[in-house]
Order: structure tokens, then sequence, then C-alpha cells
């Protein structure tokens, strides 16, 4: 059966767990040694992975092509606006094309029911690069970068301040998956989507919401935030207008626990979400974030092809 990555649950729990262990090896095993340098094994050696990108993108595009380069693979990416994708050929057409002329395929896109129309009818597993509903693979990152820290999962407490996004939904997925708990800072109206909250809470995993910036970090962990207004939302101003009472500060940062980290998938908005003093301080480790951003989907890219 093909293994798709559109959402962690897709994985499951267990398979998560693997993943991160895996890709924890992987980085350490070539610790020091030239980013283009491929792994010893070269575990997927011969397969080539196509990146369709309908968004615009730094991290994803870069790391998913120095992934596939240091597992031995390759990369072609594909822009919607010059492939038949963007000219109007259906999904299905796309996806049946595809299946017979590369390995896997990974998409940034907008639509989440556009990726799984995509998985439905592909032969070849398919990974959610992100959606507006989700952003797997990020959180992938977040949870290797914690977890490097010697931070233990279950039972963690985090805190998110900021508007309800695609990637608080993949972080309260991942909360109920592995078992902990996210305070959520966020404007009324803004809330993240309620299927996943409901499932993560059925999970054992405790999601609270609150209005009050201050009472979200208290004690808390870890601290995440992300840009108040993501790629072609609109309302800027109305949005950043809720969103100023939930900037992550010195001030913020000083209620979190002792040691507290502040993560940020980027880009950021400096000024907005966050101020330079948290995003430079030595509290932040969004630069390892979005390093492993490699090693975390060298290892989604091994289980979805069928060796975890």
């Amino acid at each position: 059966m093909t293994r798709h990555f559109l959402n962690l649950r897709d994985a499951g729990g267990h398979a998560l767990a693997a993943i991160l262990s895996d890709a924890l090896d992987r980085k350490a095993a070539r610790a020091s040694w030239p980013k283009g340098r491929i792994d010893t094994d070269a575990p997927l050696n011969g397969r080539v992975l196509a990146m369709i990108f309908e968004k615009n993108s730094t991290r994803t595009r870069v790391s998913f092509d120095m992934a596939m380069r240091q597992l031995g693979g390759s990369a072609i990416i594909m822009e919607s606006g010059s492939t038949q994708l963007g000219r109007g050929e259906s999904i299905a057409d796309t996806a049946r094309v595809l299946s017979r002329m590369v390995d896997a395929i990974m998409i940034r896109t907008s639509d989440h029911a556009k990726i799984e129309e995509l998985a439905h009818y592909a032969s070849v597993p398919v990974i959610n690069g992100l959606t507006d509903e989700s952003h797997p693979c990020q959180i992938m990152a977040d949870l290797l970068t914690l977890v490097e820290r010697d931070l233990a999962l279950p039972g963690l407490e985090m805190a998110w301040l900021g508007d309800g996004n695609n990637v608080l939904n993949s972080l309260i997925e991942a909360a109920g998956l592995l078992k902990f708990n996210i305070r959520v800072g966020v404007p009324a109206g803004y809330e993240p989507d309620a299927r996943f909250v409901d499932k993560a809470r059925a999970e054992g995993a405790r999601i609270t919401f609150t209005q009050d910036a201050l009472e979200a970090v208290a004690g808390a962990q870890v601290v995440v935030t992300d840009t108040w207004v993501s790629m072609g939302q609109a309302g800027g101003d109305v949005v950043i207008k809720a969103m100023e009472p939930f900037q992550v500060n010195e001030s913020v940062m000083a209620k979190a626990a002792a040691g507290a980290v502040f993560m940020h998938c980027l880009p950021a908005h400096r000024g907005e979400e966050v101020t330079n003093a948290v995003i430079d301080s030595a509290q932040s480790v969004v630069w390892d974030e979005a390093e492993n951003r490699i090693h975390a989907q060298k290892s989604v890219l091994r289980w979805a092809f069928g060796q975890l």
C-alpha cells in the first residue's frame, strides 16, 4: 500500500517516533560533513522526487532538494505556472503521469483537497510540503529540534501565540499523537481547526485556549509563534491589529519556564509577531529548526518509501 504523508496522522505516533529517532541518528552521522555529501548508505539511490510549488518557498524547496541529494536521490523542481497543471490539466491526470515518471511527489499548495486528490490518483508517495490546512513536515523539524535538546515530548508544556493557522493545526495533531500539551493564546475568531483540537483532546492531549498572552506562556517550556498574516490571506491590517497583544517579546518570554526555548517556522516579520531581542536571543532555536527541515524530511522520505 502506497504511503502518503498528507498529515501526521497518516504515519501515526509510533512511526513519528521512529522518524525522529532515524533523523537524530542520520544527522549525527554526518556531523561536519560537506552539505552535499551523500550519506554512507545512500538509501534513496536512484530515486527521484518531483517537487510541485504553487506557493513561494525557501526552506521547503531547499530542504527537500538537499534531503534527496544526501539520501543519494535527486529532485525535479516544478513551478505550477510552467507546467500543464497550471494550464488546466486535471490533478488526476497529473498524478497518473508523474507516477509513471518519478518515485514520489511533494507538493506545496493552498487547497488541502488538491493534495488529497493528488494522493488518491497517484501510485507513488505524496508528501505535504504545506497546505492551508496543515504543515506536517515543519512540525517534524520542530519536534526534532526539541528532542535533540533532550526535551521529552510526552507531558511537554508548550505555548502558542498568534493566529490559529496550518502550523498550529499540525502542532495540535502532534500533541495528540505524542502526548504533549499546548496552551493557545489566540484572539477570538482566529482559533485553529476544531477537528484537530477535538481529536487531540480525545487522544489525551490538554489543549487549552486563552486570550491572555501571559497566561498562555506561564511556565511553558516551549513558546511558538508564526507570521500573523499567511501567504494569500486577506485582511492583513485587521489581522495584525487583532494579533498585537500576542507578540512574543522579552516580557512574554520572562513568564515562560526557566530555560524555555523560542520557536518560529520562518520567515519572521520582525517587530510584528516577534521582536529582534527574542528571535536573536540564546533562547531562540529558529536556525536549528530551519536546518532540521532537511534531517526530518530525509526520514519522512524513508518512511514514505517503506524503509522505516
